[in-house]
């Protein structure tokens, strides 16, 4: 399939290895708890994909990083899932490093180790909604000497255990009991007080490692704490929108990517009538092709309005239009597919849960329509 070659070409020339390597893994290993799939992409230089080659990483432009993702989601939705979180807490993070004076020298020292480390970096966020100042932080900071103690927990947290480093939005409250400052704070995976926990119950999607992340009075030194500060309070919410763009965008291309690899079997094996075949190609090209355009109209710093609605207009057509895909396609590969193995079954439940990851479509109807209408988009 075209589409699917160009996305491992661009991702062979970023992870040389890492489709072959995955490849020779049977499916179900790809997919159980415990895989060895993030180790692959940790060993085939996965980490640095959009970190600034200033830092080390590869610096990867929007599309080629879609390709990636779309080559990668073919073969492991788990993957795919788990690493969208680390790209897209990179693309966030490394957008204040190139801004002279946006971080502490604390913490751009710990980011010119990121690469060389291979540190994959969880999201303590909250994966994707966006105009809630860092999504209502669930852990709350409180100052100490020297810092800030921790509470709180993340669940699901993917990652959750071949991680580094957690970034978690954070609540600092004050003394005068009014609004919490809202951070991100930079947390050590081996820090005194954290703990993972078993949260995820279903076999999809289960190397992902989305478990529980616990934090119980966890300290972390002020310097290693991205504050608003009185001189920008928006910094932190355009760092938001910019980090929802790049979730969405690659979120969306991981699924869509075990969706194509569905209809590239129906291809291969010529599966069906030439109208069949040519109808489901069709349909998932032009899936494809949404996302390719967000990724084309997609800058530096994409964390403007228009940004926003369009990655989201781009996510829920694909989300509507995978699962009539993915069910034609495997009517297609016939009923002794079925039977003889679930691997084929399991990749097209696993590109349902894009409907899982926030914003919903419901929540986000009104707003949206608002925006339609010429007003704010205000995703809540």
């Amino acid at each position: 399939m075209r589409s699917l070659d160009a996305a491992r070409t661009v991702c062979e020339r970023f992870h040389p290895g890492l489709l072959k390597e995955l490849d020779q893994l049977p499916y179900a290993e790809r997919e159980r708890p415990g895989s060895p799939v993030i180790d692959l992409f940790r060993i085939h230089g996965g980490v640095g994909l959009l970190i600034p080659e200033a830092y080390g990483g590869h610096g990867a432009a929007p599309l080629e990083a879609l390709r990636v993702q779309l080559a990668l989601g073919a073969l492991s939705p788990s993957l795919v899932a788990a690493v969208s979180m680390h790209h897209f807490t990179a693309a966030m993070l490394y957008s204040l490093a190139v801004k002279a004076g946006r971080l502490t020298g604390a913490q751009t020292e710990l980011l010119h180790r990121i690469v060389p480390d291979q540190m994959m970096m969880a999201s303590g966020w909250a994966e994707g909604r966006t105009a809630q100042n860092i999504l209502k932080p669930a852990v709350t900071a409180r100052p100490v000497e020297g810092g800030f103690l921790l509470s709180g927990s993340k669940k699901p947290c993917s990652l959750s255990r071949s991680m580094s480093l957690l970034t978690a939005s954070i609540a600092i409250h004050g003394e005068d009991g009014g609004e919490p400052e809202l951070a991100l704070a930079l947390v050590p995976a081996g820090a005194p007080g954290l703990s993972v926990h078993t949260f995820w119950g279903n076999q999809l999607l289960a190397g992902a490692e989305s478990e529980e992340v616990r934090l119980e009075d966890v300290f972390v030194p002020a310097e290693m704490v991205v504050r608003a500060g009185a001189d920008d309070p928006t910094r932190l919410d355009d760092l938001q929108s910019a980090g929802f763009v790049w979730f969405e965008m690659l979120i969306s291309a991981g699924y869509a990517g075990a969706a194509a690899a569905l209809v590239e079997q129906v291809l291969e094996r010529e599966r069906g009538g030439a109208a069949e075949r040519a109808a489901l190609a069709v349909d998932m090209e032009a899936a494809l092709a949404l996302l390719e355009g967000v990724a084309r109209g997609t800058g530096p710093e994409p964390g403007d309005e228009e940004s926003v609605a369009r990655v989201l207009v781009a996510r829920y057509a694909v989300q509507n239009a995978m699962p009539d895909i993915v069910a034609r396609a495997l009517e297609l590969l016939g009923g002794l597919e079925f039977i003889n193995g679930s691997d084929t079954a399991q990749a097209a439940a696993a590109t349902r849960a894009l409907a899982f990851h926030p914003p919903s479509r419901l929540a986000a109807a009104e707003p949206m329509l608002a925006y339609f209408a010429g007003g704010p988009l205000v995703l809540a």
